[in-house]
């Protein structure tokens, strides 16, 4: 297997660190606008299969030609959710197998954004399914932790522990706090503010897929391994896309943990218009510019790959599901917490990146040695769950059930 990783990022970078201790692959080259990153992550590894090139995520014919020149048939999207598309077409212009971590960006309803969906999570990508299957090609979607692994999570649970679904939620939530800074992201911010602030999406049998209020639903999950109760709202997320598709189940919600203050945050970048992403016009000394307000804030904002040395605690990815079986109600919470001490002792990534990296990872081996296989436009919940689960306890890093 050769694979184009796109992205050298956190999350990019602690998918090389990860890699480098597997031998499924024989090369992986590191690409991103910032050719300094992508050779930074290389030169950390001492592994002759890693190279590093810069490459444009939006110009889909340079990423074909490094593609075609490198003889990559695996295409890794490690950006954010802006590049989906011009990556998901670079890989099947090239012929080959397309992996990411979220998914073409949606747009709310232009007149009822809180009551009907507009253009969802991935709808540009399943609009292609049936062009991918013709050719045999396969795009793995949503293969991070959230989506990814939770989708394996439903999938596990359907197959092996429950005979009916009523309701599944990926819960998510953590005790991380950040040394030196009063707000600190984890987790990419230009990512953060798209899913927090865009209408949560809720699948429901009877109705089909509806929207509410951004942080609607409060509830309070407790949460495993010391992490406790946190509160949990909705949030706009791809699993209530994919899980339906191939789990049966009557709901399936997204909640995250995010706590009153980074609430109020995300609130008022909006109510400033901070959160937007349509060009601005703004003086600098070389004359007017056009900025993107959110490219600014993420700008302002710490790098979430560089706060490791800062961070402690621990996260937590899940899925919660409750149902029935043998005839008597059942309820479960599947998990995987990643502890940040112990994630950058061993690989140097803090944790929320770390855990988002390790699946995708999981996953190209479980692809290369042919343990998951298909085509089409497809979501971890097509494949089967064992597999995976086994492999990524094999990776050191075991996940997790609570019966509730």
């Amino acid at each position: 297997m050769r694979v184009l990783l796109v992205g050298a990022g956190g999350v990019g970078t602690a998918v090389t660190r990860i890699a480098a201790r597997r031998s499924f692959f024989d090369a992986m080259v590191v690409a991103d606008y910032d050719p300094a990153r992508a050779e930074a992550a290389v030169a950390a590894l001492d592994d002759d299969r890693f190279t590093a090139e810069r490459v444009d995520a939006g110009d889909e014919p340079a990423v074909v030609d490094l593609l075609r020149r490198h003889r990559c048939d695996v295409l890794l999207n490690a950006t954010d959710p802006r590049f989906v598309m011009p990556l998901f077409q670079a890989a099947r212009t090239a012929g080959a197998t397309y992996l990411d971590m979220a998914m073409s960006l949606s747009h709310p309803h232009p007149e009822q954004p809180y009551a009907r969906c507009g253009v969802k999570l991935g709808d540009d990508q399943f609009a292609r399914a049936e062009e991918w299957e013709k050719a045999g090609a396969l795009a793995l979607v949503g293969m991070g932790v959230e989506p990814g692994l939770s989708d394996v999570f439903a999938r596990y649970a359907a197959d092996e522990l429950f005979d009916e679904i009523e309701e599944i939620g990926i819960r998510d939530g953590a005790n991380l706090t950040v040394d030196g800074y009063d707000f600190a992201p984890s987790f990419s911010i230009w990512t953060t503010i798209e899913e927090c602030l865009n209408p949560p999406v809720v699948y429901e049998a009877d109705r089909g897929w509806f929207t509410t209020e951004p942080f609607s639903e409060p509830e309070v999950f407790d949460f495993p391994e010391g992490i406790g109760p946190v509160e949990c709202v909705n949030v706009e997320h791809e699993e209530v896309l994919l899980v339906p598709r191939w789990v049966n189940a009557r709901r399936v919600t997204f909640k995250y943990g995010l706590g009153s203050e980074f609430i109020d945050t995300l609130r008022t970048l909006h109510l400033l218009g901070l959160d937007s992403t349509a060009p601005v016009t703004v003086p600098s000394a070389s004359g007017p510019v056009a900025v993107s307000p959110r490219d600014v804030v993420a700008a302002c904002l710490p790098d979430p790959a560089g706060l490791g040395e800062r961070m402690h605690g621990k996260t937590c990815a899940g899925t919660w599901v409750r149902g029935t079986k043998d005839g008597a109600p059942r309820e479960v919470y599947l998990y995987h917490v990643v502890d940040n001490q112990w994630s950058m002792k061993e690989y140097g990534s803090q944790a929320v990146v770390w855990q988002t990296a390790v699946n995708p990872v999981v996953a190209l081996e479980l692809l290369a040695t042919g343990a998951w296989s298909g085509s089409g436009v497809l979501g971890p919940e097509a494949f089967p769950a064992g597999p995976f689960l086994d492999l990524l306890t094999a990776y050191g890093t075991p996940w997790g059930m609570r019966e509730r």
